[in-house]
Order: structure tokens, then sequence, then C-alpha cells
């Protein structure tokens, strides 16, 4: 029995999970495949939006900006790369700049502090390599970039120490309730838990009907995205929007917290909730429109394209708190942009619900916030090289040579708590098959070393779980 059960390991759930660990209540946190950040925080745009979009006075405006002033620290706790580069939201008419000032005065509505409306000359100063069209901007100085996989697995990793229970491939099935608990039965068995908090992503309003809740109605809203190599990273050095439409905040351009260059998202409601392929039709409307903001950038420079799926409300709006159709239920649904800036503040918020549902909750003496920070050989000193081979020669050993990632960091990574059991959980807390090469060299050897610390045969790895064995045994 639980006091609290989590279904979903994105980063709401995970974020979650940490910031529920600081108290005295026994918690688990549920995955339906087998690593965390396998839905919508797997791919998307890795923004920590300023929170001039959302609605005045919405849960999704008050979350976004709170989270937004939170990630910093948060991401400093975690040893989680994050960087404070704002954004542009760039104008191409006198219309269109008439709706940065409908942006500029939601933001100060929202409490975004710091924004400004600029001219088209003082715009290009910042961004050389703007189109030349431009009318101006809305300049959000606020705005961050930060790895949303990353954060998740690092909050997954302090949960864990903190004695969160981490259950992977453990799907929800069918689920119950009576006046003392919910029951879960699951692909790992049933699961019984005083609360349950339901941070499923797209698949909430199924769980949710489980449950007795009706109320939900989420559309998988997918986005498709091109990753460039870091030889045209520097490209632009803020990010990149043009004016919003209903469907979404439209293509942008960026940088990544790893220096890559990143064009997307497209924006398309889909009805199948597992379809994440990329189309034609989609990528050339990526293509088209980042060239509209910035004319150099080129899918000749991809190394990778991708899709993610947003789980969009009906309201578009965040559903937080306690269900009105089931007590034990606490939604965190309909968390779509900004959810990954808003996440910190979500986390708090619904840890108080749960102190509010919960009795004799109390802080733990020996809680810690923390997350060691874990080797990155790529950022190292030649001397603190040399210093680190001497304690452990396996990381003297280059495993990716795109990205400079040691064997060191593979095992370090695989014994983490929640740490890798696939070849993308590698490659996710590594980088090890994020170059150019995509893991054509690295991708044999990360298989081999996996095999060997998980204890299994070779046949068994998976590129991320389920069946997506990478080796077959024919005589069998």
């Amino acid at each position: 029995m639980y006091d609290v059960a989590i279904v979903g390991a994105g980063v709401t759930g995970a974020m979650t999970a940490r910031e529920l660990s600081k108290y005295n209540i026994k918690i688990a946190l549920l995955e339906k495949c087998n690593d965390v950040a396998m839905g919508s925080t797997k791919a998307n745009s890795g923004i920590v939006h300023a929170g001039f979009d959302a609605a005045e006075g919405s849960l999704m405006a008050k979350m976004n900006v709170k989270g937004c002033s939170m990630m910093a620290e948060t991401c400093k706790k975690l040893n989680v790369p994050y960087k404070n580069n704002g954004s542009l939201v760039v104008a191409f008419s006198e219309e269109e700049m008439k709706h940065l000032d409908t942006l500029f005065e939601r933001g100060v509505k929202n409490g975004v502090p710091d924004m400004k409306i600029i001219s088209k000359d003082e715009l290009l100063k910042m961004e050389p390599n703007l189109n030349p069209d431009v009318f101006g901007a809305l300049y959000a100085p606020t705005a961050g970039i930060v790895c949303p996989y990353e954060l998740t697995i690092a909050a997954a990793e302090c949960a864990v120490k903190n004695g969160v229970e981490f259950i992977r491939n453990c799907e929800v099935k069918s689920a119950k309730t009576d006046d003392e608990k919910i029951t879960l039965d699951t692909t790992q068995g049933e699961i019984e838990a005083k609360y349950v908090i339901n941070a499923a992503g797209v698949f909430a309003d199924d769980l949710a009907r489980m449950l007795g809740d009706d109320t939900l109605h989420i559309t998988a809203r997918k986005g498709e995205y091109f990753l460039l190599d870091k030889s045209v990273g520097n490209t632009v050095s803020h990010t990149i929007f043009q004016c919003p439409s209903k469907m979404g905040k439209g293509i942008l351009v960026a940088q990544t917290v790893d220096g890559n260059l990143l064009m997307g998202p497209t924006a398309e409601d889909i009805d199948d909730k597992s379809n994440v392929a990329t189309t034609n039709s989609g990528l050339d409307t990526v293509k088209k429109f980042a060239a509209k903001s910035v004319p150099s950038v080129s899918a000749r420079n991809a190394i990778t394209s991708f899709s993610g799926l947003r789980a969009h409300a009906d309201a578009h709006e965040f559903i937080l708190g306690v269900s009105e159709k089931n007590p034990r239920l606490i939604n965190a649904a309909g968390i779509e942009s900004p959810g990954l800036s808003s996440a910190p503040a979500i986390a708090e918020y619904l840890s108080d619900t749960v102190k509010s549902v919960l009795s004799d909750i109390k802080i733990k003496e020996n809680y810690d916030d923390t997350r060691k920070a874990p080797v990155r050989f790529r950022h190292m000193t030649d001397d603190e090289r040399a210093e680190l081979i001497k304690k452990n020669s396996s990381y003297g050993r280059i495993i990716c040579r795109c990205e400079t990632v040691t064997e060191g960091e593979i095992i370090d990574a695989i014994k983490a708590p929640a740490g890798a059991r696939d070849v993308d959980g590698v490659k996710r807390r590594t980088r090890a098959g994020m170059g150019r090469c995509q893991g054509g060299f690295c991708g044999s050897k990360v298989v081999e070393i996996l095999a060997r610390e998980l204890g299994c045969d070779i046949n068994e790895i998976t590129k991320f779980g389920g069946n997506s064995n990478i080796l077959f045994d024919k005589t069998k």
C-alpha cells in the first residue's frame, strides 16, 4: 500500500515525485515504458517560456511565470544545464506588431518582468541572421532553454535517492476505487494507493475514466522537428518565435543547451495517441516557416528529425487538483506547452494538494533535494581528465567520438538511481549516439556495455524497451 502512486514519469510526474519525496510518505512512480521521459517530455522544444502567452488569471499563466522563476535554481540543485538566453517573438507586418502589443500587455498582467518591444534595427543587432524583412519583436529576457529529458532524469534520480520506488513497464490496465484506496491493475501486478496522481500525458483522460472521472478530454497534438548539427548552432543566440496562432506558438528556431539548432514544431491534432511518425508534409512545413525567420537555416544540416505529442485539453488549460468525481484521484492533465516551464511550480502545487488530503505528513530529516553532478568528460580540462582516469581507467576509453562520451560515463548512467536500461536511455543520459553519426560508430559498443553491466544476454538489449531489440539470435 502506497500513500501516493504517480502515474506517468514525464517531467510533471518526476518533478512531483521529487517534491513529494521530502515527506514521510510511501510513494511509487509508475511508468508504462522502460524509462522516464518517454512521452511528451522526450520530444519537445526544451524552451523555458517567460509567460506572456497564457491567458491572464489562468493556472497555465500562474504556473508558467512561477516555474520560469524557479527553473535556474532547480537546475542548479539537480546539476542540469540551463541557459537564460531570452526569447524574441518576431513580427513581419504592422498587424503582427499590434499583436506583439497584445502579448506584451498580457505578459505585464501575468507578472512577466523586463519585457520590451524592440525595433527592427535593435532586433537585427541582436540577431543579425534574421530575415531582414522583420518589423520588430517582443523581447522577453527571462526565457531560457533546458534539456527536458535531462531535467526529468535528474528529478527521478533525486526522488529515488529519497525513497520513491520507480516501477518501469508498469501500464495501468484497469482501476477501481473504494472508501480507503485506489487499486490499479497493472502489467506489474496490483498496486494499491491511498491517492493517485494522474500525470499520464496524452492518456490522462483514459486513466481518469477508469477512475470514474469523465470530465477530461485530451487531444494528441503532434509536433515535428529537425535537429541540426552543432556547426550551425550559433546561427541564433535567442529563441526565435513567430507570432502565435490558436494551434500554438508556431515554428521556432532555437539553440539547445547542448549547442545544436532546433527547428519546429508543427501542430496537427491526431486520433492515434501512439503516432509519432514524421511526415514529408510536416517537415516541409518546418523548413518553410523556419526559413521565414532565419533564411540561412537549412535541413541539409539536419542530423535527425523527430516528432512528439502534446496533451491538449479542450479548454487549453492545465487541469490540476483533486477530481470532482473521485476524491482519491488528483489530476495533472492537459500539461502541454508551457508544461516544461511550469514543472517546478506544478510539482509544488500538487505537493500542497497531497498535504491537504493526507494527515500527519512531515518533512524527513534526511531529505536532500540535490542530485550529484554526473561526469561530463567532454567539458573537462586535460588535467581533470588525467586525474579522473587515474582513479578509474574506464573514463579513458572513448565510446562515442562525436560527443566525447567515455565508457565510465555509460556505466555511471546504467548504475544511477532509475538508471538506463536500454540504448536510448544511455543516449539521453550521456549523449552517446546523439552526434552527427547518430550512433553509427558507438551503438554496438553501447549494446555490449549494457549487456555486461545488466548481466543479461546481448540479444535482450533493446533500443527503447518493448520489442525494440537491437540483435536477434536466429538459431533460437
